[in-house]
């Protein structure tokens, strides 16, 4: 009993620190990467075939296809780029995965402390973040083949153990019974990775003669497709609630394991006589932990090649299963964007909060421009959806901040992005300071039409006329933001003196009329708020265009996108 525990605990301890490895080094080595990160990424929206190359890519640095996969379904869902896009990063990232598995049949044993050792004191002794993180990554993978070494060590009690070389037997005779094992591990433990790489240590264990493994490759492949399969349940949860392209991306992820797995599962044997050819030779415990590597890899090759070449056969499979119907109705207080399923991958997470952000400054310039059509026609119904689109605005400022929050708090951004995200957040104030003040016009607009203030026809031009000053420049606000047209900043504060210059007009025509009877004096004081809200908006502007052009790089955030294919 007691060894049967040391055993449990020895695996489960052992599985515990090679993920945490794992996951340890795929957030330093984003880290790491910075803004080399972001042109691999830059890739994902180019065209299908780049999309293989980077879905390979980028698996390879997040050390995941699930989260290769997972960032996919959010950008597709956000509308960054199409559906066949998607999918060949989904065939990519199913080859990317086999790079674990490939690292893992290195024998490394004798310098895991070594890589420990090294990776320690980089990361402790240096003051550069990027070596810092180097150092992390470094000492991230001897964890992960200490885990690989604690899990080993375990496990040499079970090859003498009747009981389990039975159960082994039957797993090895029925290949089906294999691919429920090797489902069911990976919908466990949520990695693929992990559970090749406890059946790579399975299968390393010697049987009864002391150089054939108790399974044999015949006996891993089974359990390696059921691992493939199992890995498509963390795609089909990130997949709920998104879009319908987002599904079908996740179906497409399913399809490609499944289908590969059920046509794989017909010849075993013969693959496993191919995959012992071409692998290196030696006595089997010694070199099947590269043959199942390597059988890993010849999977999703080849599985790649076929789909990728049938990409339209899969476009038209996933839409035929999940048809298009009545699309549901967007909710505009909800982000379009943001993905808290990807927040571990700061590269990505924040083009989703510049987009974000960006539609955020878009509903305040249809906020702007119905202000000042209201302010001619005195539409009800316009002034409503302005103090609509400030709740709006606000919300979405919340949602905003709060996702920038779960950023801060994961820590996985570095000191360079942690930076221009918090220089984000104070633009995004200032966003939802003009949100306001735009409200503050419409209620005063309102209030005016309620209580019948009879403002001169002449007052309502002056306002009306300072009001399209405001929208020209928010409108060079916003494309200074997007674009980084930097020369709009100068003609951005010939406007505000603009701006100044009528407010200074409007009050004295205002006290004219006063004074010659031609309006009354009780509505100076709501003349003046008004006149003083759109003041407050045209400094905002000139606030945010200064902010930006000394601070805050919009395109820091963004990656590169080209023309989205059909």
């Amino acid at each position: 009993m007691k060894d049967t525990l040391q055993i449990i605990f020895g695996l489960f301890g052992g599985l515990a620190i090679f993920i945490y490895g794992m996951n340890m080094m795929s957030e330093s080595l984003q880290k790491a990467a910075g803004e080399k990160m972001k042109k691999v990424l830059a890739l994902l929206t180019r065209n299908r075939l780049l999309g293989v190359l980077a879905g390979a890519l980028t698996t390879a640095v997040l050390q995941s296809s699930s989260a290769t996969t997972v960032m996919a379904i959010g950008f597709v869902s956000a509308g960054l780029m199409s559906l066949p896009q998607a999918i060949s990063i989904i065939f990519g990232a199913n080859i990317g995965t086999t790079m674990t598995a490939q690292i893992i049949a290195f024998k490394i044993s004798d310098y895991i402390y070594l890589f420990v050792f090294l990776g320690f004191i980089l990361s402790f002794v240096v003051k550069s973040e990027k070596w810092k993180n180097i150092g992390q990554t470094i000492f991230a993978f001897g964890l992960l083949f200490l885990g690989i070494e604690t899990m080993g060590s375990v496990m040499k009690p079970l090859a003498s153990s009747p009981v389990f070389l039975n159960m082994i037997g039957k797993v090895s005779d029925v290949p089906i019974l294999g691919i429920c094992v090797g489902t069911l591990m990976t919908l466990i433990v949520q990695s693929s990775s992990a559970t090749i790489a406890v059946l790579q240590n399975f299968a390393a264990q010697a049987g009864p003669d002391g150089m054939t493994s108790i399974m044999g490759l015949a006996g891993a492949i089974p359990i390696l497709l059921g691992d493939n399969i199992g890995t498509t349940i963390t795609a089909l949860l990130a997949s709920i609630g998104q879009s319908k392209d987002a599904k079908r991306t996740a179906a497409a992820h399913c399809i490609f394991n499944i289908s590969g797995s059920l046509v794989f599962i017909w010849f075993v044997k013969p693959y496993a006589a191919l995959i012992q050819q071409i692998s290196p030779k030696g006595p089997e415990v010694e070199v099947i932990s590269r043959q199942i590597a390597n059988a890993h890899t010849g999977f999703n090759l080849c599985m790649t090649i076929v789909w990728t070449l049938l990409l339209g056969v899969m476009v038209k499979l996933v839409m035929k299963l999940i048809p298009s119907g009545k699309s549901k109705a967007l909710n505009p207080a909800e982000p379009l964007y943001l993905d808290y399923n990807i927040t571990n991958q700061p590269a990505a997470a924040l083009q989703l909060v510049a987009k974000e952000v960006l539609h955020c400054s878009k509903v305040i310039k249809e906020m702007i421009q119905n202000v000042g059509a209201a302010a001619k026609s005195e539409d009800k119904t316009v002034l409503n959806g302005v103090q609509e689109k400030a709740e709006i605005v606000s919300n979405l400022s919340e949602k905003i901040t709060d996702y920038l929050a779960e950023l801060f708090s994961g820590g996985v951004l570095t000191e360079d992005q942690a930076t221009q995200t918090a220089r984000i957040m104070y633009v995004l104030s200032d966003i939802e300071r003009i949100a306001g003040l735009c409200k503050d016009i419409a209620d005063s607009i309102m209030d005016k039409i309620n209580k019948k203030y009879a403002f001169t026809a002449e007052a309502m031009n002056e306002l009306a006329q300072s009001l399209q000053v405001i929208e020209k420049m928010y409108s060079d606000t916003l494309q200074v933001m997007e674009n980084g047209e930097q020369e709009k900043a100068e003609e951005i504060l010939k406007q505000k003196e603009k701006v100044m210059a009528l407010d200074i007009d409007m009050r004295k025509a205002h006290m004219h009329r006063v004074a010659t009877g031609k309006c009354s004096g009780n509505l100076t004081a709501p003349f003046s708020k008004i006149l003083l809200a759109i003041d407050r908006i045209g400094n905002t502007c000139v606030n945010i265009t200064e902010t930006i052009s000394s601070q805050v790089n919009f395109h820091y955030f963004m990656i590169e996108e080209k023309e989205k294919q059909a």
